[in-house]
């Protein structure tokens, strides 16, 4: 099962796993393949902390992270803006927008003394502490999503044996990505959860492969067991991009009322919507998704307005999920379609040797069915 990209990174298996759960990072590098922690909206200090953690976990088993380096949001023509310039970006028509949406479901405000979470970054700049900090410690791969890296984040990396990878849902992302210098090109399809395109991975990664030969391409999107991770490698991928099918595992983070629902979910039940980031993301549908859809109501501000915007919101929601049936309702997250085959919570080593066994039991079917034999 292994590539030679696999080989290179010291991996049993060619399966990279995107993840905002520290646990499901360790737990997937502990078991062969190479466990990628998302690091968007991080503290400096809780990072710090983080990849301190992981590493105690994982000995000398790599592991790698994943940052959001947009090339495009507001103000991005202009250097980036400031807090108090991009909160005057918001209309007052949408804050009242959300505030009704809240109390139409009977969502509590949060209690007292609760803060929210550090505000949404966007920008190269702004991110270059935090860019530096997971240098400093002994990461073997880090993603930029939504955009090529810049040219000093590329050169750490080879100054320190990383390999930096970006993600594209189109072979022009890729070909800019791979001109920019990156070690991997992830093609992730129209299917995947978060961020993605509207291309089918079918089509996008042999597309992808034949255009950036031969730097390496890993497959992301619609991939959540061994006979996918085969198609894949059929395609010309080295490896596989994972991320949907570790939320409903034992050790995720997911919030209890969401990973119920992804486990009674199909693969119709997802929408691509801008009514968290600001850029189109495949998540679940829900009662939020759906007002943000209504024409009736404001469309979703661009990245960074729409996050700066809902932040609050999603946290009230997140808090109060578990007790308010109005809160469950508009309850969601980043999910891929391949939601609808997440049926049973599973843990990461059992998700990692149903990948290999299924993975073999393919092959030595194809070999059956080959003809002549």
């Amino acid at each position: 099962m292994n590539t030679k990209l696999a080989e290179e990174l010291g991996l049993e298996f060619p399966i990279f796993a995107f993840t905002h759960c520290r646990d499901v990072a360790a737990g997937v590098s502990k078991a062969g393949g190479l466990g990628v922690l998302g690091v968007a909206g991080h503290s400096l200090e809780h990072l710090r902390m983080e990849l301190e953690w992981i590493e105690k976990e994982v000995g000398d088993k790599p592991y790698g992270v994943d940052l959001l380096l947009p090339t495009r949001y507001v103000g991005s023509d202009q250097g980036g803006f400031s807090s108090e310039q991009l909160d005057e970006r918001i209309p007052d028509a949408h804050r009242s927008f959300v505030d009704a949406l809240l109390e139409q479901h009977e969502v509590p405000s949060l209690p007292e003394g609760v803060t929210v979470p550090r505000e949404f970054q966007v920008g190269y700049e702004q991110q270059r502490d935090m860019i530096e900090l997971v240098f400093e410690h002994r990461i073997s791969l880090i993603a930029s999503a939504l955009g090529p890296p810049p040219p000093w984040m590329i050169e750490m990396g080879r100054e320190r044996g990383v390999k930096v990878a970006a993600l594209a849902g189109t072979v022009e992302h890729a070909r800019r990505h791979v001109e920019a210098g990156v070690d991997i090109v992830v093609a992730q399809g129209y299917e995947a959860g978060g961020h993605t395109g509207q291309v089918a991975s079918m089509v996008l990664v042999p597309e992808v492969v034949d255009a950036v030969a031969p730097v390496p391409v890993l497959a992301a999107g619609g991939i959540g067991n061994g006979r996918q991770v085969t198609a894949a490698l059929a395609l010309g991928a080295q490896g596989v991009w994972t991320g949907s099918v570790w939320l409903t595992t034992e050790e995720a983070e997911t919030h209890p009322v969401v990973k119920e629902k992804f486990l009674k979910a199909t693969s119709s039940d997802t929408i691509r919507s801008r009514s968290l980031t600001g850029k189109p993301a495949r998540q679940l549908r829900s009662a939020w998704t759906d007002a943000w859809e209504d024409p009736s109501n404001p469309d979703p501000l661009p990245m960074p307005l729409q996050p700066r915007l809902v932040g609050a919101a999603q946290l009230r929601i997140s808090r109060a999920a578990h007790k308010s049936a109005g809160a469950a309702q508009l309850s969601n997250y980043f999910v891929g379609q391949i939601v609808g085959n997440l049926n049973h919570v599973k843990s990461v080593r059992t998700v990692m040797e149903e990948f290999a066994q299924e993975y073999a039991d393919t092959m030595a079917r194809l070999d059956d069915w080959a003809v002549g034999e």
